[in-house]
């Protein structure tokens, strides 16, 4: 992998500096010991204390705290058609207005309705906080079995000795994926556009929202009008919550198979001991380095790549179908609208820090062929089969196109071509096969039942004339 999974990312620079920085005289505690003794205790005291608040493989409320810390400078506002300091009212009326104008564009685009039920206006700090347990979702197994692959692979005997230790050190890497949480949400949330940027549900169920500073400075150098950019925003941001309000297997097989491929993360033993050696239990510091070091990176087994190819797939299909919906819906109606879906997709082949934090926790890449791919995909099945049959295959997850369906799109729409020639409509076909499937189910189970039926009334006539036999000699016999 490219990129390191969660846990394993580089210490983030700005922390560093900040930790260098620290208290009035920093250069003279690093030449006083004593001072430089009573500065690590405190700081032991600060993480033992943090530690304490959290039970998990994570401490969010560190990963919370940091990143609200670095973006407390952040301003909140925007100069979209209002001002900075009225997010409240103009803000509000813009990111509505466009929402509203959206949706009616894109009824007449998609057969979805529409999926949310409210829109908000969110800063990076409401983006943080409001997304924060979808995060801890995602974040979860993947730090969860990290854990457990290098802690179960030390030896019996080091498990021993290291007692309480360990316990406290299993505390300390919670608090280091934490910090690399927190960092990674600072950095992303200065940066997305809309809740569903990345193409995950990680807002609340049926909310669109829009972050107005951020894109604001996304408008800057675009040389469109920041109203223009507002509506197609929000366009993108509405045709993602249709497809996960009314696909709703699409949220739950999105973290699912995020779990599946943490459930596959092991560890070298080898590194495992290398690491130890480089742990100073009376340092905290060297814990987190440590673990940041790149020595304990996992093996991607098969199973692992093949749910990263599956998530991928996902995603790919998510974001290909947004595309080319809101690519229908805009238009002619707005002059900018191709050169603005340009400027995502590049924004996307660029690796940004929404793919750049995506990435770094579950150590996958939404490549950007994969992306035009499955844009291509449905841009084709719509063309030829119109937009009904198009939209219906979201109605089930087995009805999906493959990551080979990607690949060669116009087999995909053929075969698709031949169920409609056939008079076939993908989910009632899908319910016919169901029913075939459990039609010869219970058919053989009949035939059982029918066999021990037979078996059962052959063994009663052999039986009635063992009975017929006894009453004859029975009769006999009293004659």
């Amino acid at each position: 992998m490219s990129n390191l999974p969660f846990g394993f990312g580089p210490p983030d620079p700005d922390r560093r500096d900040e930790n260098d920085q620290s208290g009035e005289s920093g250069q003279q505690s690093g030449s006083d010991p004593f001072s430089q003794l009573g500065q690590m205790l405190s700081q032991l005291g600060q993480m033992l204390s943090q530690a304490g608040q959290s039970s998990g493989p994570v401490n969010y409320d560190l990963a919370k705290q940091i990143a609200l810390q670095r973006l407390a400078n952040e301003n909140t506002g925007s100069r979209i058609g209002f001002s900075s300091s009225d997010k409240g009212g103009d803000a509000k009326s813009a990111v509505h207005d466009s929402a509203h104008l959206a949706e009616l564009w894109l009824d007449a685009a998609t057969t979805l309705p529409a999926g949310a039920v409210s829109t908000q206006v969110w800063s990076a700090k409401d983006w943080v906080e409001q997304t924060l347990p979808t995060w801890q979702r995602l974040c979860d197994p993947v730090a969860r079995q990290v854990s457990a692959a290098w802690t179960g692979a030390l030896p019996e005997e080091a498990k021993q000795a290291a007692g309480p230790l360990l316990s406290m050190v299993n505390q300390m890497g919670g608090m280091a994926f934490g910090s690399q949480l927190g960092n990674a949400l600072a950095q992303l949330g200065s940066d997305v556009l809309t809740s569903t940027e990345i193409g995950l549900p990680l807002g609340p169920e049926a909310t669109s929202a829009l972050l107005p500073a951020n894109i604001e400075k996304f408008t800057e150098g675009l040389e469109r009008p920041s109203s223009e950019v507002l509506v197609f925003l929000a366009a993108r941001e509405a045709a993602h919550q249709r497809l996960f309000a009314h696909a709703p297997w699409l949220r739950q097989r999105l973290l699912d198979t995020v779990e599946e491929f943490a459930h596959g993360i092991t560890v070298d033993t080898a590194a495992i001991e290398q690491l130890a050696t480089q742990i100073d239990p009376s340092n905290p510091a060297s814990i987190e380095e440590a673990m940041s070091s790149g020595l304990l990176e996992p093996q991607t087994s098969p199973e692992q790549q093949a749910a990263l190819t599956r998530l991928e797939t996902l995603l790919a299909l998510v974001e290909g179908w947004v595309d080319v919906v809101v690519a229908d819906a805009i238009g002619d109606r707005l002059p900018g609208a191709e050169a603005l879906r340009e400027t995502l997709r590049r924004r996307r082949a660029s690796g940004g820090p929404a793919e750049q934090t995506f990435a770094t926790l579950v150590g996958l890449e939404l490549r950007p062929r994969k992306l035009r791919a499955a844009a291509a995909l449905w841009q084709m099945v719509g063309d030829r089969h119109g937009m009904a049959a198009r939209d219906g295959l979201w109605a089930h997850p087995d009805l999906m196109p493959t990551t080979d369906d990607i690949d060669a799109p116009k087999e995909f729409a053929e075969r698709l071509g031949q169920q409609e020639h056939a008079d076939m409509d993908p989910m009632a076909e899908l319910l016919r096969t169901e029913q075939a499937e459990q039609a010869a189910h219970d058919e053989h189970v009949g035939q059982g039942d029918e066999q021990s039926n037979d078996s059962t009334g052959d063994s009663n006539t052999e039986h009635g004339g063992e009975n017929d036999d006894d009453s004859g000699t029975g009769g006999g016999s009293a004659r």
